[in-house]
């Protein structure tokens, strides 16, 4: 297959052809033959992108979940233009140890799903590293299950035993949310100093056990000077940003959507917003990572944080690149490369993030000039609604392309 257009990677945009045999990317470069198919200068052609933080709640147990499983959740992210994921183990079961790992991978292998799927090992307290390498997650204060810590002490004692892995960070201060527990409203229970001080806590373990660390779900202005000196100093870390904290701040919240909005971290001030959207642009944050958390909306309104975003996660990236002036370059780092380069330790022999020769021949085409406006019905996620319903994008997701196949769902 030939393919011919305006291809993005994090250092151009050029106009040129790509070959692919079988799954593979096997040739880029001008006049390579008569293409295949040909996208106009209305669009633009990249490897495909990847979102390593999502939570799909399927059932470990192989039964139909009632609000999300990897088959649905694979389908939104297809809508959305995402050919891998990376999901999170704080499930009913998590995966902790080698056998509950098992478990969880043959849930994937059995679902058939046409999208990769990178899972997530839990660390909580009394854990103990895999015997093979796989990224971890660590919830230093409590989210939706039971793997969290209570103490920051408690959690420095099990990192001891996972030097030199990859491990990723939910950062709030348990310690510092109790005692905000009493506090009116979500946002005051869960205040950006708690994010604060698990920053530096999480930056100190990084460094004191050589990790390869990632802080998830970024949201605290007073962060990013933090993360920068990091880097800086030579720390490997890396951090993530969601499209609910580059688009929703605190005056979005409303009396009547107060449970739609509310997610950990939640909603921060127009301030903090903003300074996320200027350390994505400069590369202080790494990743748009959605925490796609399909709860239903009769959860929602019992009080359970989190909202999904796997089905609009294409039509949201053209927002950025219209309407706050990022580049595709840009895009192509934080969207496609680094995620790639997140995920492919894990997933050989697929290799993820350019459309280079020998990469695997995924990707994700976006028609800057063709707006979209999601409603219910566009939606493939389980739980059937997004806190985008209504809202027009400038562009959409013209094509898909999963292991040199076109992708096409239909409901």
């Amino acid at each position: 297959m030939l393919i011919e257009g305006r291809v993005v990677s994090p250092e151009n945009v050029i106009s040129t052809q790509i070959r692919i045999e079988g799954d593979r990317i096997v040739e880029v470069g001008p006049n390579l033959g008569v293409a295949d198919r040909r996208f106009g200068d209305d669009c633009l052609i990249f490897a495909g992108f990847g979102d390593i933080h999502i939570h799909a709640r399927d059932d470990v147990s192989g039964r139909e979940c009632y609000k999300e499983d990897f088959s649905t959740a694979s389908k939104a992210a297809v809508n959305g233009g995402v050919v891998h994921v990376a999901d999170m183990p704080n499930n009913h079961v998590p995966p902790i140890d080698d056998d509950s790992y098992a478990v969880k991978q043959q849930v994937v292998a059995d679902r058939r799903v046409p999208i990769h799927i990178t899972l997530y090992a839990g660390i909580g307290p009394g854990t103990h590293p895999l015997t093979k390498p796989v990224p971890y997650k660590v919830y230093m204060g409590p989210s939706v299950g039971e793997l969290y810590f209570k103490t920051l002490r408690q959690l420095d004692e099990t990192l001891a035993d996972y030097r030199g892995q990859a491990v990723s960070f939910h950062c709030e201060d348990p310690e510092m949310m109790d005692q905000h527990k009493s506090a009116a409203t979500h946002e005051q229970r869960r205040p950006p100093e708690c994010e604060v001080s698990a920053t530096s806590f999480a930056l100190q373990m990084i460094e004191k056990y050589d990790l390869t660390g990632k802080l998830c779900h970024y949201s605290v202005e007073a962060g990013i000077p933090m993360i920068r000196a990091a880097k800086d100093r030579g720390l490997r870390v890396t951090a993530e940003v969601t499209p609910h904290h580059l688009y929703f701040d605190e005056s979005d919240i409303t009396d009547s959507n107060r449970g739609l909005m509310q997610m950990n971290p939640p909603l921060r001030a127009t301030h903090d917003r903003l300074a996320m959207l200027a350390a994505l642009r400069e590369g202080t944050l790494d990743y748009l990572a959605t925490d796609h958390a399909p709860h239903t909306l009769e959860e929602k309104a019992r009080g359970i944080s989190g909202q999904p975003h796997l089905d609009t996660y294409g039509a949201f990236v053209t927002w950025l690149i219209a309407k706050q002036n990022f580049t595709p370059q840009q895009v192509a780092s934080f969207c496609s490369a680094k995620p790639g380069e997140f995920v492919n330790p894990y997933c050989s022999p697929l290799r993820f993030g350019r459309v280079e020769p020998g990469y695997t021949a995924s990707l994700t085409v976006l028609n800057m000039s063709r707006p979209c406006t999601f409603e219910r019905k566009d939606l493939f996620t389980k739980c059937g609604w997004s806190p985008f319903e209504g809202v027009t994008f400038p562009g959409s997701l013209e094509a898909i392309m999963l292991r040199g196949e076109w992708a096409s769902e239909q409901k």
